[in-house]
């Protein structure tokens, strides 16, 4: 969902865009003793860690980005107007939701109160009315962060927090709520019920929610020893790369991970790129006289194109759809380019400067357009170079034993270094001015691919 913003902005839309950090909660503060740190240090350095990423990752800076540590009288105030409302209990400096006040309760998740049973996940406090009751103010425990109250020294529960800082800056009503599935129930259901204990005008037009990322088909969790960080796999592919990688799914889909996906976006946004650069290479020579008219076989590529785009970024933001379309311009750029039937088209060069325009257009939308495509093409050859575990002198020195093998007519010796370089990721490109070599998919991860369809 983080290409959001930019087609909001696209359409023409003022976006004030969210993002809250939560730096105090029982995860958090059992980490941070693990750790002898403070809590709120903790947070803090983990919260920064996560701005470069994606930053990285090309994704627009949120208009606001609250703590919730910065926010205690919003919160405070908040619990006030639910319990003033008769929505919450206080319980020995604990505060309380009941659900059983809010009828309304279940709306979001079509979860009934006698669906919930108590006791599975975590044990069943006995103060509580309703054991589906949830905590909005929790009484201060030894040697943990706390804030003054009227019901005493303590800190927030994790849901009333988000509740409160959405109310302090995009008001009680708004437009787009976004999260992970996990987080439809409980956490999505009790800011619904709480934010309408406070305020009975509150709503939220559009819930968004994002799929799971998956290894092996299973849930990526530190609990499996199947996780990873962002930071570890751009240590390997290009940030745009592993954006596209995600952009291949439907945000609501569960995204399965794996080596061949990522080498197969690599590859493509290799040749997306490549393409770019080329028509810059051949524009940059024709940049005046060109005229406004284009072909129509030229305009119906783009046409088509243009309307695939809008229709499938407006049905839900269907992101590989709009991928998919891109092959039609590309490939009717790159014969343009290349061909010989292409170079003896009318109009060729307007042509070619219409594509790339409508192609860095939807690029740019999708946030993925590089500051320069000669520098990503640049980082991208070496991280190819990092995952093959070469260096780009090494592979001169092997085409130029291919070359003089070829020479020879020692074909058997052409082809296995033309295969050991596939093996591990480069591809040899045989042209009338040489040989060069560019990122591919290594030839068994491309067996495998084969086997999987």
């Amino acid at each position: 969902m983080f290409f959001t913003g930019r087609y909001l902005k696209h359409l023409g839309y003022e976006v004030c865009y969210v993002r809250n950090f939560t730096d105090v909660d029982d995860k958090i503060i059992a980490r941070a003793k693990e750790l002898a740190e403070d809590p709120i240090s903790l947070s803090r350095r983990y919260c920064d860690e996560f701005i470069q990423d994606m930053v990285h990752l090309q994704c627009l800076p949120p208009s606001v980005e609250p703590r919730v540590s910065d926010h205690m009288p919003h919160i405070i105030d908040m619990i006030k107007q639910i319990v003033d409302n008769g929505y919450a209990y206080r319980v020995e400096g604990d505060v309380f939701f009941s659900v059983e006040n809010f009828p309304e309760y279940g709306q979001l998740s079509g979860r009934k109160l006698e669906d919930n049973r108590a006791g599975e996940r975590v044990a069943v406090d006995s103060r509580k009315r309703n054991p589906a009751d949830f905590a909005l103010w929790k009484s201060a425990k030894e040697g943990e962060p706390f804030w003054e109250s009227p019901w005493g020294p303590g800190r927030p529960g994790w849901h009333i927090e988000c509740s409160a800082m959405s109310a302090a800056y995009l008001g009680y009503s708004f437009d787009i709520h976004g999260g992970g599935m996990d987080l439809v129930f409980p956490h999505h259901e009790n800011e619904i019920a709480q934010s309408c204990a406070a305020c009975k005008q509150s709503n939220v037009s559009y819930w968004i929610h994002n799929g799971f990322v998956t290894v092996d088909s299973e849930k990526m969790s530190k609990s499996l020893g199947n996780f990873f960080t962002i930071r570890e796999v751009m240590d390997l592919y290009h940030p745009l790369a592993l954006r596209l990688f995600l952009m291949g799914t439907h945000y609501r889909s569960p995204i399965n991970y794996s080596d061949v996906l990522l080498e197969s976006a690599s590859e493509r946004i290799f040749y997306i790129y490549q393409t770019l650069h080329d028509c810059e290479n051949v524009l940059s020579q024709h940049d005046k006289g060109l005229q406004e008219s284009i072909p129509p076989e030229t305009l119906n590529v783009i046409n088509k194109f243009h309307n695939d785009f809008s229709t499938s970024m407006s049905d839900d933001l269907h992101t590989p759809v709009v991928l998919a379309a891109l092959s039609d311009p590309l490939k009717t750029i790159n014969d343009l380019l290349h061909t010989r039937k292409g170079k003896k088209q009318a109009m060729r060069i307007e042509s070619v400067a219409a594509l790339e325009k409508i192609i860095r257009n939807v690029l740019s939308v999708l946030g993925l357009m590089p500051t320069s495509y000669s520098e990503a093409l640049q980082q991208l050859r070496e991280m190819a170079l990092k995952r093959a575990k070469l260096t780009e002198d090494k592979i001169l020195q092997k085409i130029e034993e291919r070359s003089e093998a070829r020479k020879n007519k020692d074909y058997e010796k052409s082809d296995a270094i033309r295969k050991d370089l596939a093996v591990v990721g480069i591809a040899l490109m045989d042209s009338p001015d040489g040989t060069s070599w560019r990122p591919a998919i290594p030839l068994p991860l491309q067996e495998q691919q084969v086997a999987a369809t």
